[in-house]
Protein backbone atom coordinates (compact mmCIF):
# COMPACT_ATOMS: atom_id res chain seq x y z
CA UNK A 1 0.00 0.00 0.00
CA UNK A 2 1.25 3.52 -0.80
CA UNK A 3 1.73 6.05 2.01
CA UNK A 4 3.91 8.90 2.94
CA UNK A 5 5.69 6.57 5.82
CA UNK A 6 7.62 5.36 2.52
CA UNK A 7 10.42 7.65 0.70
CA UNK A 8 9.64 6.27 -2.86
CA UNK A 9 6.04 7.73 -2.72
CA UNK A 10 6.76 10.94 -1.42
CA UNK A 11 9.29 11.30 -4.14
CA UNK A 12 6.91 10.07 -6.56
CA UNK A 13 4.12 12.86 -5.21
CA UNK A 14 6.79 15.34 -5.83
CA UNK A 15 7.83 14.57 -9.15
CA UNK A 16 4.25 13.94 -10.26
CA UNK A 17 3.59 17.74 -8.58
CA UNK A 18 6.49 19.37 -10.60
CA UNK A 19 4.96 18.33 -13.40
CA UNK A 20 2.04 19.77 -13.03
CA UNK A 21 1.35 23.72 -14.44
CA UNK A 22 -0.97 26.45 -14.08
CA UNK A 23 -2.53 25.68 -17.56
CA UNK A 24 -3.29 21.50 -16.91
CA UNK A 25 -6.54 21.11 -18.28
CA UNK A 26 -8.31 19.22 -15.45
CA UNK A 27 -10.05 15.62 -16.14
CA UNK A 28 -13.19 16.22 -13.89
CA UNK A 29 -14.14 18.96 -11.40
CA UNK A 30 -14.27 22.40 -11.16
CA UNK A 31 -11.14 23.20 -9.92
CA UNK A 32 -8.13 24.38 -11.71
CA UNK A 33 -4.72 23.26 -11.53
CA UNK A 34 -3.78 26.84 -9.13
CA UNK A 35 -7.03 25.97 -7.12
CA UNK A 36 -5.88 22.55 -6.63
CA UNK A 37 -2.50 23.25 -5.70
CA UNK A 38 -3.71 25.64 -3.10
CA UNK A 39 -6.74 23.25 -2.03
CA UNK A 40 -3.93 20.19 -1.07
CA UNK A 41 -1.83 23.04 1.12
CA UNK A 42 -4.81 23.56 2.77
CA UNK A 43 -5.39 19.82 3.06
CA UNK A 44 -2.04 19.39 4.48
CA UNK A 45 -2.00 22.56 7.19
CA UNK A 46 -5.18 20.67 8.58
CA UNK A 47 -3.10 17.13 8.77
CA UNK A 48 -0.92 19.57 10.40
CA UNK A 49 -3.91 21.44 13.00
CA UNK A 50 -2.64 24.81 11.22
CA UNK A 51 -6.09 25.14 9.60
CA UNK A 52 -9.20 24.21 11.61
CA UNK A 53 -12.04 22.44 9.71
CA UNK A 54 -15.65 21.70 11.28
CA UNK A 55 -16.01 18.05 12.62
CA UNK A 56 -18.69 16.36 10.77
CA UNK A 57 -17.89 12.98 12.05
CA UNK A 58 -20.73 10.36 12.55
CA UNK A 59 -20.25 6.73 14.14
CA UNK A 60 -20.54 5.72 10.34
CA UNK A 61 -17.47 7.99 9.04
CA UNK A 62 -15.28 7.17 11.51
CA UNK A 63 -15.85 3.66 11.08
CA UNK A 64 -17.08 1.81 7.62
CA UNK A 65 -15.89 4.65 5.15
CA UNK A 66 -13.11 5.49 7.22
CA UNK A 67 -11.73 1.84 6.59
CA UNK A 68 -12.92 1.72 2.77
CA UNK A 69 -11.62 5.08 2.03
CA UNK A 70 -7.87 4.11 3.66
CA UNK A 71 -7.53 1.04 2.60
CA UNK A 72 -9.16 -0.54 0.29
CA UNK A 73 -7.90 -1.51 -2.82
CA UNK A 74 -10.05 1.15 -4.98
CA UNK A 75 -9.64 4.99 -6.32
CA UNK A 76 -11.86 7.71 -4.65
CA UNK A 77 -14.98 8.35 -6.58
CA UNK A 78 -15.35 12.19 -8.30
CA UNK A 79 -17.44 14.68 -7.32
CA UNK A 80 -16.98 14.06 -3.32
CA UNK A 81 -17.63 17.71 -2.06
CA UNK A 82 -14.71 19.12 0.10
CA UNK A 83 -15.33 20.87 3.63
CA UNK A 84 -15.55 24.55 3.15
CA UNK A 85 -12.20 25.55 4.41
CA UNK A 86 -10.58 23.71 1.95
CA UNK A 87 -12.90 24.69 -1.06
CA UNK A 88 -10.99 27.39 -2.83
CA UNK A 89 -14.73 28.78 -3.65
CA UNK A 90 -15.89 29.10 -0.36
CA UNK A 91 -12.96 29.79 2.08
CA UNK A 92 -10.13 28.16 1.23
CA UNK A 93 -7.00 29.51 0.61
CA UNK A 94 -6.81 31.48 -2.86
CA UNK A 95 -4.34 30.67 -5.53
CA UNK A 96 -0.89 32.72 -5.25
CA UNK A 97 2.35 32.30 -7.49
CA UNK A 98 2.18 28.83 -8.80
CA UNK A 99 5.34 27.56 -7.92
CA UNK A 100 5.58 28.65 -4.78
CA UNK A 101 2.33 27.29 -4.08
CA UNK A 102 3.52 23.71 -5.01
CA UNK A 103 7.08 24.28 -3.26
CA UNK A 104 4.48 25.01 -0.25
CA UNK A 105 2.72 22.01 -0.78
CA UNK A 106 6.03 19.85 -1.31
CA UNK A 107 7.07 21.61 2.59
CA UNK A 108 4.44 21.03 4.19
CA UNK A 109 4.25 16.71 3.18
CA UNK A 110 7.61 16.68 3.83
CA UNK A 111 6.76 18.50 7.40
CA UNK A 112 4.18 15.64 8.26
CA UNK A 113 6.58 12.65 7.34
CA UNK A 114 9.50 14.37 9.53
CA UNK A 115 10.89 12.55 12.51
CA UNK A 116 10.51 13.78 15.71
CA UNK A 117 7.33 15.70 15.17
CA UNK A 118 6.65 18.96 15.66
CA UNK A 119 2.89 18.68 16.08
CA UNK A 120 0.19 16.55 17.71
CA UNK A 121 -2.38 15.24 15.08
CA UNK A 122 -5.83 16.68 14.87
CA UNK A 123 -9.08 14.65 14.74
CA UNK A 124 -10.04 14.09 10.96
CA UNK A 125 -13.57 15.92 10.29
CA UNK A 126 -15.01 12.96 8.60
CA UNK A 127 -12.86 9.97 10.15
CA UNK A 128 -12.19 11.29 13.63
CA UNK A 129 -9.14 10.01 15.18
CA UNK A 130 -6.65 8.87 12.98
CA UNK A 131 -3.16 6.34 13.37
CA UNK A 132 -0.04 7.88 12.09
CA UNK A 133 -0.13 5.07 9.73
CA UNK A 134 -4.17 6.64 8.85
CA UNK A 135 -2.76 9.80 8.51
CA UNK A 136 0.03 8.82 5.96
CA UNK A 137 -2.12 6.94 3.78
CA UNK A 138 -4.82 9.56 3.89
CA UNK A 139 -1.61 12.54 2.69
CA UNK A 140 -0.93 9.84 -0.28
CA UNK A 141 -4.51 9.33 -1.24
CA UNK A 142 -5.44 12.98 -1.31
CA UNK A 143 -2.32 13.65 -3.43
CA UNK A 144 -2.67 11.14 -5.70
CA UNK A 145 -6.93 11.57 -6.30
CA UNK A 146 -5.94 15.28 -7.50
CA UNK A 147 -2.51 14.79 -9.46
CA UNK A 148 -4.82 11.86 -11.27
CA UNK A 149 -8.00 14.66 -11.71
CA UNK A 150 -5.28 16.59 -13.60
CA UNK A 151 -3.58 14.05 -15.70
CA UNK A 152 0.08 13.71 -13.74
Amino acid sequence: MKTLRLEGCQQELGDRLRQLRPDTPRRWGKMSSPQMISHLADGFRSYLGLRPVTDVSTVFLRTVVKWAALWMPLRWPHGFRTAPELDQECSGSRPSEFDRDVNEVLQLMTRMTRRPRDFEWPSHPLFGKLSESNWMRLGYLHVDHHLRQFGC
